[in-house]
């Protein structure tokens, strides 16, 4: 299992109507593949931008192409590409 993390820009005039879209592609992947999805934001904004984050915990490596197909056919407004980071557990010390 990996944890995904997705951060992006988001243009601060654009900020409200993107969310109820974000939101509802979120829905559908928690819906179809049994996925927890978390959507966060830094708390400041810069050059008249937001950086939002998506986070899936604990999810399988083949739910990666599931998300960006999920963010293709959302046609979501965001400032430079979305960036994903993925991170594995540590293994635990004998």
């Amino acid at each position: 299992m990996i944890d995904i993390y997705v951060y992006y820009r988001v243009r601060s005039e654009l900020a409200a109507l993107m969310l109820p879209h974000v939101r509802g592609m979120q829905a559908s992947l928690r819906a179809a593949y049994g996925v927890d999805a978390l959507l966060k934001r830094r708390p400041e904004e810069k050059d008249g931008a937001q950086t939002w984050l998506e986070v899936y915990p604990s999810v399988p490596e083949e739910f990666l192409g599931n998300l960006e197909q999920a963010a293709i056919d959302a046609h979501l407004p965001i400032d430079g590409g979305r960036h994903i980071e993925i991170f594995v557990d540590l293994p635990e010390c004998a």
